[in-house]
């Protein structure tokens, strides 16, 4: 589904003129139901004027009273050319003037509790670049003692399923370059495993060579000794004999 022109705006003229749910609002603008309760609480969009999409051809009156009877339905854009191909967009992001100030704390936030983010990754959500990301992740930028991390969504410079789709794609990507292929074939699941038969203790290229070595071994066992056997010295006669038989003397 399309999302309607100036979406945020138009979630705080939701948000402030209707009431609808939070989830509602939420799919209509293509936001995360977080930032849409951000809007209410006064944390996110401060300073952004309300946009009617009723005013604006985007949403029937109709639509809206459906919304508000019931909390489950989904609220329908009207079809509308200029909003065709609107999130098609190229290049870096761009941030307000306003809020260029506060891509610091915003970098320092994603760095901090989500470690896992590429900078260019960084870059992307919230529009700076990798030269400065490299500064704060060093600690070598020209303020980093004045600057606090705060949440880049609550500064209004991504949005909430921009940041999370960022975080998965990141986890998933650290785990897949940790487990090596060798590893990957050992995963398996607890009923493949069980179903696996037993491994052999010795290779098959040498099964039955055990009884084989054993075998070998009891034949070149010494015979038994007994402690007498030590003390039978032989006697003085047999050994004067063989001292005569001796050519050198």
């Amino acid at each position: 589904m399309n999302k309607p022109l100036m979406a945020k705006a138009t979630a705080v003229w939701l948000v402030d003129n209707t009431t609808l749910s939070f989830k509602q609002i939420a799919d209509f603008c293509g936001m995360h139901e977080l930032e849409v309760q951000g809007i209410a609480d006064g944390d996110v969009a401060m300073g952004v004027k309300g946009f009617d999409p009723v005013a604006s051809n985007q949403l029937d009156p109709e639509e809206i009273e459906k919304g508000q009877k019931n909390p489950v339905y989904k609220l329908k854009l009207k079809h509308n050319p200029a909003a065709e191909g609107e999130e098609k967009r190229r290049g870096p992001r761009y941030t307000p003037l306003s809020k260029r100030k506060d891509r610091p704390a915003a970098i320092l936030w994603l760095v901090k509790f989500h470690p896992e983010l590429t900078d260019a990754q960084i870059s992307r959500l919230v529009g700076t670049t990798k030269l400065t990301i490299g500064a704060i992740r060093d600690r070598t930028h020209w303020d980093i003692q004045n600057i606090t991390p705060i949440d880049p969504v609550a500064l209004g410079l991504c949005r909430q399923s921009e940041l999370d789709a960022a975080v998965q794609k990141a986890a998933h990507s650290k785990n897949t370059e940790v487990m090596s292929d060798d590893e990957r074939r050992k995963l398996v699941s607890t009923e493949s495993s069980l179903a696996m038969p037993d491994e052999p203790r010795l290779p098959s290229s040498i099964a039955g060579l055990e009884n084989f070595s054993l075998k070998r071994d009891e034949s070149r066992a010494e015979p038994e000794l007994d402690a007498d056997s030590f003390f039978n010295l032989p006697e003085a006669d047999d050994a004067e004999d063989e001292d005569d038989e001796d050519p050198r003397r």
